[in-house]
């Protein structure tokens, strides 16, 4: 397998020359919240494959719903045509969305959730006599995809640099990255002073921009930076005062991740979009979906010859398998009660996670929800980050392997993600491992031990 692999595929977001001198895993099984690999040996998920598993591998009611829709039909388009199972999710989302999002758009994949709300906010702008407005307004750090509208509004170098003479321009106003503030101040002393240079570029521009893009509470591929409370609420609150759209992308805070089931609803937000993908369907099959407000919609009424339609469109569209797992996954959050129960893990989870602040190249531990990441530093009093040549989160996560544990990193900063369906037992496994593969990593091996409590929270609890 092995073999195969590295002679016939290309792998996303990799040096396929170290991937190639590899010994790589294979995965052939899962189950539960657990991956088994072509050896048998099993691992906890901790990053839920790659932040979409919900409920776990193998949840029995996603499987049957799978197999019920597979007797029925696999796929039909909704060109012209509609089909049951996209019927009764889009029914199902608008009942659980934040207020006002009334219709449903569905594409493949979180780059194209986004992609869609930029097309639909810049159309809507032109065909309600607002033609100026042809630009956005996003944040640093930001990441919403690898199409090439999601990168215009996305930041990071690595996933957009050698792209961007053919991506549009931005503005960009500074996310509350706290711990390296990108304005120079202090929390909570600072006020969110980020928020008054949003606010400029909002009195300056607003004549200019379709909406602004965030994604809510948590920025994922920047690392896992979590916003203070009340930002995203005022974020709100200034494009609403300046007639700006405001785009919410929850591909990966959605379906319980934060502890809601949307991270908007955590500050009582009701965006203009709402973009879904990843755990939508319980981390089964592709599927995406941009919900919207009746008067975005309303926008795109009119005679044929008036050529309004929203002239996008996905040839997988609302594809019934997938619209049957997300039902299936919506049903099993309801009937087992998952948002309702994740208070307890959480708060074991924040506890745990406190345990970290002992170790000497932990420089900032974030967390919302069952979401953490955990930035690591060569020096904590300076903040200074390691040479990325030193591949330090990477190490450490290789080491996790061992010990029977898939996580990620991003950059040096080490992401925990399990899925919903974690146990208690499993939670204080994964922060038992990561915390012994962080010491091992960044202070066993530069011989610089230093004293780790006995009585760490992860063995009191």
């Amino acid at each position: 397998m092995a073999k195969l692999d590295k002679r016939f595929i290309w792998h996303p977001f990799t040096q396929m020359r170290e991937w190639e001198a590899s010994d790589p895993l294979i995965i052939k099984a899962g189950k539960g919240n657990y991956l088994i690999d072509i050896n048998g040996k099993r691992y906890l998920d901790g990053v839920s494959s790659l932040w979409v598993n919900v409920h776990g591998h193998r949840k029995k009611e996603i499987d049957n719903a799978i197999k019920a829709q597979l007797g029925k039909i696999a796929h039909s388009t909704l060109l012209g045509l509609s089909n049951i199972p996209s019927i009764e999710l889009a029914e199902k989302l608008v009942k659980i969305a934040p207020k006002g999002l009334t219709k449903v758009f569905y594409s493949d994949n979180g780059s194209t959730a986004v992609e869609v709300a930029l097309k639909m906010s810049f159309q809507h702008c032109a065909q309600t006599g607002e033609n100026k407005k042809r630009k956005f307004i996003a944040f640093t750090g930001a990441y919403h995809g690898d199409t090439f509208g999601s990168m215009s509004v996305g930041e990071i170098d690595i996933f957009v640099k050698k792209y961007r003479p053919l991506l549009f321009n931005t503005f960009r106003a500074p996310y509350p990255y706290c711990y390296r503030c990108p304005v120079k101040k202090e929390y909570p002393s600072c006020g969110l002073a980020c928020l008054d240079e949003f606010e400029k570029i909002l009195k300056r521009h607003h004549n200019e921009i379709a909406a602004c893009v965030i994604e809510p509470v948590v920025q994922g591929a920047a690392g896992m930076i979590t916003s203070p409370p009340g930002f995203l609420k005022n974020v709100r609150r200034l494009t609403m005062k300046h007639n700006v759209l405001l785009i919410a992308d929850e591909v990966a805070t959605g379906f319980g991740r934060t502890g809601y089931m949307f991270a908007c609803e955590s500050e009582k937000v009701s965006p203009d979009f709402l973009c879904l993908a990843k755990g939508i369907t319980g981390g089964y099959l592709p599927l995406a979906a941009t919900l919207t407000t009746w008067k975005i919609y309303k926008a795109f009424l009119g005679k044929h010859e008036e050529y309004k339609s929203f002239f996008h469109g996905h040839t997988y569209t609302g594809n019934p398998l997938g619209c049957a797992a997300a039902i299936a996954s919506l049903e099993v959050f309801e009937k087992e009660k998952i948002i309702e129960n994740l208070k307890r893990k959480i708060a074991l989870f924040k506890r745990l996670l406190e345990d970290f602040n002992a170790l000497t190249h932990a420089g900032d531990i974030r967390q919302a929800g069952l979401i953490a990441g955990i930035e690591l530093v060569k020096d904590k009093g300076t903040k200074e980050p390691y040479p990325s040549k030193e591949r330090v989160g990477h190490q450490v996560c290789m080491e996790t392997r061992v010990q029977g544990l898939i996580i990620r990193q991003l950059g040096d900063t080490i992401v925990i993600m399990p899925p919903l369906s974690i146990k208690e037992a499993e939670l204080k496994r994964i922060a038992r491992i990561v915390f012994d593969c962080i010491r091992k990593v960044t202070e066993l091996s530069c011989h610089c031990e230093r004293h780790i409590p006995k009585q760490s929270g992860f063995l009191k609890t």
